[in-house]
């Protein structure tokens, strides 16, 4: 969601602060400002738009300074326009914020008792309004934000920088990321990594309701209880300053590109000749009764799929919940129940308080998350990272094939500790594992095919995607990407629902992707599609060789892919179901890496 970045630096900060924020587009955003302290001033800079926007604007109007705080936001309270942009200030506080203030109307009505009245529609400049008035009863900085945050309820990330201060930024955080980085007699602060990495590769990751007062000399941090707390630094790896296009038009293009080396690094990482293995001690399968699979969007797509794996490969019955429904429904955990978090960002807050909710209640609690040192991460009993490397487009795509590769590992793991799957399946299910990232390379090599179906779907209100079986949750994945991408209405349905409503749809003037492996269902799927194509259904059929020579009279198009074993199906064909949401994209023109409305990591509820 929303970036923030802070130096205490040695030289002028304003195009350094920019330069961060370029690092966070990937999160989305709708405007972009800076403010500094130059010679004990106070002064800020805001632009509605792309960064290129703030840019312009400092060129015109310079703003010097070697202490500064710089934000991305993404709307929350108020519309995209300049007044809403961050940073916030009154008086002598400026503030950049990452989060929802859920008591904002108590607040708004006691600042107003006090004579003081907003000049936005946000929740943050009311922490920026109340700071201000602790200053001016006579309290110094940190005892100003302190008596701020016990004011404030729900989640933030909160960066202060105050008039008169040049060498003082303070952090807090409470349900969204943030962290500090150590430099030569500088400092920075961060929503990730990824901003301070030009900087830093030394970081230290605030915890839950930390706060800390930042000097050039380095951070004092405190807990939520208000005790003094040692944070350890680590060492970010160099890849997290890896967010060029490596030549591509798009991020996209480039993570889709990368997906053939991400699968083989995950599956080098889980196995070892034919044989599994896990950080730590695993999980005991033995003594589990049953799985509870709980994440948001795209991740939940790839656990919709491996409930499929669970319980066809390991008889081990699976639930599957959206986080942000999961801890409403108040759900019963019985003893055996392992809970499974999966997220990219390893920050998403429905999953996270889903998290919390499965605490003490759990035999224990799994994260597949492609950032380690995330919050999912560390109140996780045991991490299974996705080493996917930074994802920056915010439509996922090697994320998500990454994570159905620790799930299918997972899904064997507990088939064989479960005595369902004999050592000779075992080494012929990896096999057909490892065969995978050739496969993929293949699939990405049919861009001329999905490319020209992608001008037709250009074209098109509604699109339909259908699939049975495992293939269900890829047409789901199918229909969101392209939603995402190219802002085109698009539903999925499991084939067999097709005559409980949805075939009304049907016309000569819908797209119908069809996803069918040959697999167990494959009959099933084509008679399902042969249903459409009696209604003037426009149909594209994603499927192999076989299955093209087999079904493919009467389609309008056909993605053709190669044989692979249908278990593993899934992920395969996630590969066509990018492509075509790419194509689609381009060919209307949409901002592919940066869609509108939407961000990368979701860090409020």
């Amino acid at each position: 969601m929303c970036g923030i970045v802070g130096i205490l630096g040695s030289h002028e900060v304003a195009p350094l602060l920019v330069e961060a924020l370029k690092r966070l587009e990937y999160r989305g955003y709708d405007s972009a400002g800076v403010a500094t302290v130059a010679q004990g001033r106070l002064d800020r800079r805001r632009a509605v738009g792309k960064l290129a926007n703030l840019s312009d604007l400092l060129v015109r109007e310079p703003l010097p300074g070697r202490a500064g705080i710089g934000h991305t936001r993404w709307a929350t309270h108020g519309a995209a326009v300049e007044a809403n942009a961050h940073p916030h200030r009154s008086g002598r506080v400026c503030v950049v914020h990452n989060g929802i203030i859920e008591n904002f109307r108590d607040l708004r009505e006691d600042l107003a008792l006090a004579g003081r009245f907003q000049t936005s529609e946000t929740d943050t400049e009311l922490v920026a309004m109340l700071t201000d008035r602790f200053l001016e009863d006579g309290l110094d900085p940190a005892e100003a934000v302190d008596r701020t945050l016990e004011r404030l309820e729900g989640a933030y990330a909160l960066l202060f920088l105050f008039e008169g201060e040049e060498d003082l930024l303070i952090a807090a955080r409470k349900g969204s990321p943030l962290a500090i980085g150590h430099g030569d007699g500088e400092m920075f602060v961060g929503s990730d990594a990824i901003a301070l990495a030009p900087f830093t590769d030394r970081i230290t990751y605030l915890e839950e309701g930390d706060r800390a007062v930042v000097r050039r000399s380095g951070a004092t941090i405190r807990d939520a209880a208000g005790s003094p707390v040692l944070r350890p630094a680590r060492r970010i790896e160099a890849q997290a300053a890896l967010v060029d296009k490596g030549g591509h038009r798009h991020f996209m293009g480039k993570e889709m590109a990368e997906q053939p080396a991400t699968i083989t690094r995950a599956l080098d990482h889980y196995t070892s000749g034919t044989a599994l293995r896990w950080p730590g001690d695993g999980i005991d399968f033995s003594g589990v009764q049953r799985l509870s699979l709980v994440a948001c969007g795209t991740a939940s797509y790839a656990c919709l799929v491996a409930r499929y794996w669970f319980e066809q490969i390991a008889g081990l019955p699976a639930d599957v919940d959206v986080a942000s429904e999961f801890r409403y429904r108040h759900p019963p955990l019985p003893p055996g129940t392992v809970a499974l978090f999966v997220s990219q960002s390893g920050e998403t807050a429905d999953t996270l308080a889903a998290l919390r909710y499965c605490q003490g209640k759990a035999d224990r609690i799994v994260a597949l998350v492609n950032v380690p040192e995330s919050s999912i991460a560390r109140e996780s009993d045991l991490v299974l990272p996705l080493l996917a490397g930074p994802e920056i487009c915010v439509a996922s795509t090697k994320a998500f094939t990454s994570q159905l590769v620790v799930l299918a590992l997972l899904a064997l793991e507990a088939a064989r500790q479960r005595g369902l799957l004999p050592a000779d399946a075992l080494t012929d299910a990896l096999a057909a594992l490892r065969s995978l990232p050739g496969l993929v390379n293949h699939a990405l090599s049919l861009e001329r095919d999905t490319r020209r179906i992608g001008r037709w779907l250009a074209e098109a209100r509604d699109i339909l995607f259908l699939g049975r079986g495992r293939m269900f949750p890829l047409a789901l994945e199918g229909a969101l990407k392209l939603k995402e991408l190219s802002y085109i209405h698009a539903e999925a349905y499991a084939s067999g629902e097709l005559k409980h409503g949805p075939i009304a749809l049907v016309d000569k003037s819908v797209p119908v992707i069809v996803m069918a492996p040959r697999d167990e269902l494959f009959d099933k799927t084509v008679s399902n599609m042969q249903e459409v194509m009696a209604r003037g259904g426009q149909v594209v059929l994603v499927t192999d060789r076989e299955g093209r020579r087999i079904a493919g009279d009467g389609v309008r198009d056909a993605v053709v892919l190669p044989d692979v074993d249908p278990l593993w199906a899934p992920i395969l064909y996630a590969v066509p179901a990018q492509l075509l949401a790419y194509h689609t994209a381009v060919a209307k023109g949409t901002d592919v890496d940066q869609p509108r409305n939407l961000a990368k990591s979701v860090t409020v509820e």
